[in-house]
């Protein structure tokens, strides 16, 4: 899947679209950084408005989640419903 610059389709849907995609097959594993925005902005040629846009609709859906000063990391759904054990024991 690539981004279509001369297509109908917004670019950050493109984007967003693209990322779920990745993150949905593995390529963009749980628990890992995302490619950082300036890579990304590189890859698709996108503007950084563009990629954030994008990245902000996958943390809404909470697929993401952005952590200050360590970048935007695939959230694990498969601890979802897990209890939370730390500090038990």
């Amino acid at each position: 899947m690539t981004i279509d610059h001369e297509g109908p389709e917004p670019l950050y849907q493109q984007l967003a679209d693209l990322l779920r995609a990745q993150i949905k097959s593995g390529e963009l594993p749980p628990n890992r950084p995302i490619p950082t925005e300036q890579r990304l902005m590189q890859m698709h040629e996108l503007g950084r408005d563009t990629v954030r846009r994008a990245v902000g609709i996958l943390r809404d859906e909470g697929l993401l989640i952005t952590v200050k000063a360590r970048g935007t990391f695939v959230v694990d759904r498969s601890q979802e419903g897990v209890p939370d054990r730390r500090g038990e024991g």
